[in-house]
């Protein structure tokens, strides 16, 4: 039989392995996260100027038609 600090010992190990392996796999996860915020952002700030081109054009009257006071 193993004496039971080596067996403590082993658990300790065992448990931090799986640590390190679930701190590896939670990095990766984040710099994914990361990447895709940025696309996120970068698209949100593209339709955003999008659409203040859009309400800049709606708000001025075409150039060919009468101000309704005619």
């Amino acid at each position: 039989m193993t004496d039971p600090i080596e067996s403590r010992l082993m658990e300790v190990e065992s448990r931090l392995a799986h640590q390190e392996r679930l701190a590896e796999e939670l990095s990766s996860v984040m710099a994914e996260q990361a990447r895709t915020i940025d696309i996120l952002t970068r698209q949100a700030r593209q339709l955003t100027e999008r659409l203040e081109d859009i309400e800049a054009d709606w708000k001025q009257p075409p150039a060919h038609e009468r101000p309704p006071h005619y």
